[in-house]
């Protein structure tokens, strides 16, 4: 039991670092170098024919795109 609090509090000052790190950094989070675009791939889904739930993701999206405030 001892052996894992001390494994538990190493790695809660592990994390707290981290988090302070960047506090202290204002960075964003960023993705990979390219993401999915790097395999080559245009999209999430690389099929030729979206499925109906992700065509009424993309209609509902262009809708908001035409009704934003420019």
């Amino acid at each position: 039991m001892g052996l894992f609090l001390a494994v538990f509090a190493i790695f809660l000052v592990v994390v707290l670092a981290m988090s302070v790190g960047f506090i202290v950094q204002r960075k964003t989070i960023s993705g990979s170098c390219g993401g999915i675009g790097a395999l080559g791939m245009e999209k999430a889904c690389d099929c030729d024919e979206p499925c109906d739930e992700r065509k009424a993701r993309m209609a509902k999206e262009e809708q908001w795109q035409q009704n934003r405030i420019k």
